[in-house]
């Protein structure tokens, strides 16, 4: 019997290695595509003006902005299942929404 524990034991650790390099190559694939299109973002905001940068705010912004939009679609405008989706405090959802200017409707 210790035998088959032993192989049921090495069938598992071998899905589980299996399944973290499906979730790597996912999350590789997925930082391409943002690394591409935040490149083409980049391009458009960047500054040419001579002061303090202010690109991470911005595209930050956008980032939590786009966020926040694709959340409260998926939740049917409930906040706090957005929140939820997000992993975030309701309250802490609210602030954010409040500083970045947004209803909580479609903006």
């Amino acid at each position: 019997m210790a035998g088959k524990d032993r192989k049921t034991e090495r069938e598992i650790m071998e899905r589980a290695v299996n399944v973290k390099k499906e979730e790597d190559s996912t999350r590789s694939i997925i930082e391409d595509i943002l690394r591409k299109d935040l490149e083409n973002v980049l391009t458009i905001l960047d500054s040419k003006e001579n002061g303090k940068s202010t690109l991470y705010d911005e595209v930050m912004s956008i980032v939590d902005r786009s966020l926040f939009k694709i959340a409260l679609n998926r939740s049917g405008q409930v906040k706090s299942t957005a929140a939820n989706y997000l992993g975030i405090n309701r309250n802490t959802f609210q602030k954010k929404m409040i500083k970045l200017g947004m209803n909580g409707r479609e903006d």
